[in-house]
């Protein structure tokens, strides 16, 4: 049998972290260490960005921005479909949508943020919602981290990862307005 054609499935024990990263959660570096075996490009923002930018109380589910060119989706639709990715709904795995998401590439370039979790592992796919900055504006800021042995991932910049953060929390991109005020004097 090919191996060669198998899709990877997320660790239960993944890599130990480098040092300075042992803070981070080991089913973020699972999923990272997932991702980066079925070869899918992202640039991280979110918690676990923020985690290892280091924020060491960050918590939350890995956030990626997908890099958006078709044979990068198709692999992430796949290795998502392969792990049975379900829609996180709450908290709690037992609220959790009952059925597979039917992703496509055409779904995870739209502005919805996919809020997934397959198994035990939880993952966020952001969409592109308007004003928020697109994957090669991303890596161009990004910083590469070593996290484990053979495990690099691209991050965010700090302003980059506060930028989604506020769309996270909020729906929307922030604005900056800038009034003139014009004071007579005479």
């Amino acid at each position: 049998m090919l191996l060669r054609n198998r899709i990877p499935k997320i660790e239960t024990a993944p890599a130990e972290a480098a040092k300075p990263y042992r803070h981070l959660d080991d089913k973020a570096i699972a999923v990272l260490g997932w991702l980066a075996a079925n070869r899918v490009d992202f640039v991280l923002v979110g918690p676990v960005a923020r985690a290892i930018r280091g924020e060491r109380r960050a918590r939350g589910p890995v956030s990626i921005v997908p890099a958006p060119y078709g044979r990068n989706l198709d692999r992430l639709v796949r290795a998502l479909h392969s792990a049975h990715a379900r829609v996180r709904t709450d908290a709690d795995p037992k609220h959790d949508s009952a059925d597979h998401v039917k992703l496509t590439a055409d779904k995870l370039v739209g502005p919805t943020r996919w809020m997934l979790r397959c198994g035990l592992h939880e993952l966020d796919v952001e969409g592109r919602p308007k004003g928020v900055p697109r994957y090669q504006e991303l890596l161009y800021e990004a910083s590469r981290f070593e996290l484990a042995p053979q495990l690099r991932v691209e991050v965010a910049s700090p302003e980059d990862v506060e930028h989604y953060e506020h769309v996270r929390i909020t729906g929307t991109s922030p604005e900056i307005h800038v009034f003139k005020n014009s004071v007579k004097q005479g």
